[in-house]
């Protein structure tokens, strides 16, 4: 397949591919760049038009795991949310007693563990999908300047 693209059809598929970094300048910039530049270039070349469609699967397919992964932790922030209003809990109970230094750390008085498993957890999560993100992008847009096809993992096909 190599032999039959021009450099102008690989060029172009490897800017939809590198153009969804541009989310790190412009907001929502890695569905609208890509989204443009395939809407504007899908008719003339098929093989822009299967990149484009990876490209925008694959960041539509990102978008929803880090949402779903963020709707994971929300039970775990409600249920953290009552000690919140507790005075106890960030200990203004003990403002009278600025002039007793007492401090002590113990593990079993540490009330944010059940705050900072989900946020932990959550956060490795999302930490994951920016590398698999980044690394996959890089690995396509290479790919696909050198005219090889590319087919991005974990990808859910919303554009056919």
């Amino acid at each position: 397949m190599a032999t039959t693209l021009t450099k102008h059809e690989r060029n172009l598929s490897a800017i939809i591919h590198a153009s969804t970094f541009s989310k790190y300048f412009i907001p929502f910039g890695n569905f609208i760049l890509p989204l443009i530049l395939w809407t504007a270039n899908k008719k003339e070349y098929a093989f822009v038009d299967y990149n484009g469609k990876q490209a925008l699967n694959f960041q539509i397919s990102m978008l929803l795991y880090s949402i779903v992964a963020g709707l994971v932790s929300i039970p775990f922030f409600i249920g953290f949310l009552p000690d919140l209003f507790d005075w106890n809990f960030l200990g203004f109970h003990r403002l009278s007693d600025l002039n007793n230094l007492n401090i002590h750390f113990d593990s079993d008085d540490f009330r944010f563990g059940r705050f900072f498993w989900p946020v932990g957890i959550t956060g490795l999560l999302q930490a994951a999908l920016v590398v698999i993100n980044v690394v996959y992008t890089i690995l396509a847009t290479i790919r696909t300047n050198d005219g090889e096809t590319f087919k991005y993992p974990i990808t859910i096909k919303f554009i056919k």
